[in-house]
């Protein structure tokens, strides 16, 4: 799998995920966080656009970090 196909399938998980955290009820905080989380995403495909495949892969990889601290926050990850 190239750069391009990495960052588009890690861009599909995103949005499973945030789908799974509107099923939920956040805080204000997390709402802070969720707004970045997906400001991430916007960069994400900004750069994605741009060719700038590792800029484009370090903000995916932060977006998933912002939004994994919410899910298991509210246990919607289940650590092993």
């Amino acid at each position: 799998m190239d750069a391009k196909e990495r960052i588009k399938k890690d861009l599909e998980l995103f949005e499973k995920n945030i789908k799974e955290v509107k099923s939920i009820k956040i805080n204000g905080e997390e709402e802070k966080i969720l707004k970045m989380a997906k400001n991430y995403r916007n960069d994400t495909q900004y750069y994605l656009e741009k060719k700038d495949y590792l800029t484009s892969f370090g903000c995916i990889t932060y977006a998933h970090g912002l939004l994994d601290a919410i899910r298991l926050t509210h246990n919607l990850i289940i650590e092993e």
